[in-house]
Order: structure tokens, then C-alpha cells, then sequence
């Protein structure tokens, strides 16, 4: 059993650590001219048509009701989180959206604390996620004392960060009623149909070459089938194996493998505030997740 559930932990590590990476994807892809909307449709379209070959054929669930919660998955964990988080990059500072995106696993904890009589909140699990969170900061921020405030952005990324957590509270009501895969891919077909509005406000472009540059292709294609659809299914299986908070605990690890990313594939200099960040991200972790 401890085994089967050290497997588990593994799998979120790995998943995180994936996540970690979509910055640098993301960052590139916009420099080759695609907005942060364009990038999400096509991840997400992408990764839906990748989908419908190892998921169930059924198209809609057993009942109504829980095809609006799967809509609302789509949306809390795809379209607004998306477009709220990218809209944010665009109008506050990246490291203000790094941090206070973090604090996704603390919603969580308090979310599911409310809705969720079965989640216990120890104070090991308390304090390792906050003392994670500070981590987290003295990463982002690496000291500087300077913090300026965009309330627009700053709430925007709030709201990404209670939306991933609302959505990870409807994939642990959902998880025991049907396949992982059929699942996820309800997540992304609801995730592409609810963007759809946000290009009246930037229409889609017809001009479709620069999809085909390598660069942007290879991005695109990690992005969708690593990052989404494979990262999405198997995080779906965590939330459901090691229950909503102690899997969201490992979201403090996001910032870290962003941080040894860029490093290693943009050369951005370490520092040693960061690494102390890095060591307070690593024990804070370790602590929320022991029994």
C-alpha cells in the first residue's frame, strides 16, 4: 500500500515538473507572434482530438447534472484559468503572477476544508504549505524589495488561482463516477468551447504557416499532448488517489523546476536567495505531505 501510494506522489512530482516547463514554452510561442488565447485553443484543441483515441466513445455522461460540473471543470481548470492567468502576464508583473498563482494549494486546503468533511488539515500539512509559499516567494521575487501592485492584475491572478482550485474540487466529485480519460476528455472539449468568446475581443487569425515553423510546432505539440493531455490525465489520477490538498501541495514545486529550466535552456543567472527559496519550497513540501 505504501508503495502503491509512493507511486502516486512520484506521478504528481513528475507532472508538476512538467507544468514547470510550459513557461518557457509559452514564452517562446509568444515570441513568434501567438497570443496567450491562440496558444491555449490550440493546446487544447490539440490535445481533445489526441484524446478521443484512448477514451470511451460515450458522449455525454449519465446524467445532465453531471455534464454541467464537467462544464464547469472545463472552464475553472481551462478556459477562465487560462485566459485570467494570461491576461494578468499582460498587465502586472510576471513575478506578482507567479507568486500569488501559487497560492492555488492554499485555496484548495481551505476550499476543500469547507465542502469536504473527509479532509483533515494537520499542522504539519498547515505549516509545510506555508513555509512552501515563502519558499516560493524568495524564488520568484529572488529579494528584491520592490513590489508593485496592479490590482486589476493582481485580482485577475486570484481569480486563476481560485479557479484551479474550484477545479480541483469538481475533479474529486467526479473522479469515482466515471473514467479518468472520458474525464479529462469532457475537460478539454468545454476548455476549447468556452475560449471560443474571448476571440470577438481578438479574432483567431486565418493565417495558419506560422503553426508550421518547427519551433512553434514542437512547442505547440509539448504543450498538448505532454503538458495537457498526457500531465492532465495523471493529474486527474492523483486527485483522486491522494485526495485534493496533499496533491495541490505539490504546485509549490512549479516555480522551482522553472527556476532550474531557465537556467539551464535561457542561461538566467541563480541566486542565492532563490536557493534558499528552493530549500524552504523542497522542506515545506516534504512536510505537508507527511502523515
Amino acid at each position: 500500500m505504501k508503495l502503491k501510494y509512493g507511486y502516486y506522489h512520484l506521478v504528481a512530482i513528475l507532472t508538476v515538473s512538467i507544468w514547470g516547463l510550459t513557461f518557457i514554452s509559452t514564452k517562446i510561442l509568444i515570441q513568434h507572434g501567438l497570443t496567450p488565447q491562440e496558444i491555449f485553443f490550440y493546446r487544447f484543441l490539440i490535445a481533445y482530438i489526441g484524446i478521443w483515441f484512448i477514451s470511451p466513445r460515450r458522449l455525454f455522461t449519465h446524467r445532465w447534472k453531471d455534464e454541467f460540473w464537467l462544464m464547469a471543470g472545463g472552464i475553472f481548470g481551462g478556459s477562465l484559468y487560462f485566459f485570467t492567468e494570461n491576461t494578468a502576464l499582460e498587465i502586472t508583473q510576471a513575478s506578482n503572477v507567479s507568486f500569488i498563482i501559487c497560492t492555488a494549494p492554499l485555496l484548495t486546503t481551505i476550499l476543500s476544508l469547507l465542502f469536504y468533511k473527509n479532509e483533515k488539515a494537520t499542522k504539519g500539512l498547515i505549516g509545510g504549505s506555508l513555509l512552501a509559499l515563502v519558499g516560493v516567494g524568495l524564488v520568484v521575487f529572488n529579494g528584491s524589495v520592490v513590489l508593485k501592485i496592479s490590482p486589476v492584475g493582481d485580482l485577475l491572478t486570484l481569480l486563476a488561482a481560485l479557479s484551479w482550485a474550484f477545479y480541483s474540487l469538481i475533479i474529486k466529485k467526479m473522479a469515482g463516477r466515471y473514467p479518468t480519460v472520458f474525464i479529462t476528455r469532457k475537460i478539454f472539449f468545454y476548455g476549447v468551447l468556452t475560449i471560443l468568446p474571448a476571440f470577438c475581443i481578438h479574432p483567431l487569425r486565418s493565417d495558419f504557416s506560422m503553426l508550421l515553423q518547427s519551433t512553434v510546432l514542437l512547442n505547440l505539440l509539448f504543450l498538448a499532448i505532454l503538458a495537457s493531455l498526457v500531465c492532465f490525465v495523471l493529474w486527474n489520477v492523483v486527485l483522486k488517489q491522494l485526495g485534493t490538498v496533499r496533491a495541490s501541495n505539490y504546485i509549490y514545486l512549479n516555480p522551482l523546476v522553472t527556476m532550474v529550466a531557465s537556467a539551464l535552456i535561457l542561461q538566467e543567472h541563480i541566486t542565492l536567495i532563490a536557493l534558499a527559496g528552493a530549500a524552504c519550497i523542497l522542506l515545506g513540501v516534504y512536510l505537508a505531505e507527511k502523515k
